[in-house]
């Protein structure tokens, strides 16, 4: 895990531990029903979490650290630092895509 390259991971290991153990249930009305608890609460949790690293990786930015040292520091590559930063998340589908010059790019009409 980059985590734990990183040094650190403990916590979110034992998050991993969590979920492993809503899998592990072996009565299935029961292990639906804890998994539906997890799930609505999972998403807003998932953006505060999201946010709060964002926060840190614009507050490096604002003090001028490199993307390639912040990239170190929390464990991702550096174009994901860049994603973090312009604001993108999940996969490339939701970004915006890059506006096409208009001069009819060598197709046919």
């Amino acid at each position: 895990m980059a985590d734990e390259q990183a040094g650190g991971g403990e916590v979110a290991q034992r998050v991993f531990d969590a979920l492993e153990a809503l899998k592990s249930i072996e009565d299935e009305a029961l292990r639906a029903r804890e998994i539906s608890t997890f799930l609505r609460a999972y998403g807003p949790k998932i953006k505060e979490l999201s946010d709060l690293r964002r926060d840190f990786v614009l507050g490096q930015r604002a003090q001028e650290v490199s993307v390639r040292k912040i990239a170190t520091q929390i464990g991702v590559s550096p174009s994901t630092v860049q994603d973090i930063e312009r604001g993108y998340s999940g996969s490339g589908k939701t970004r915006p895509r890059k506006e096409k010059d208009g001069d009819g790019g060598g197709g046919t009409d």
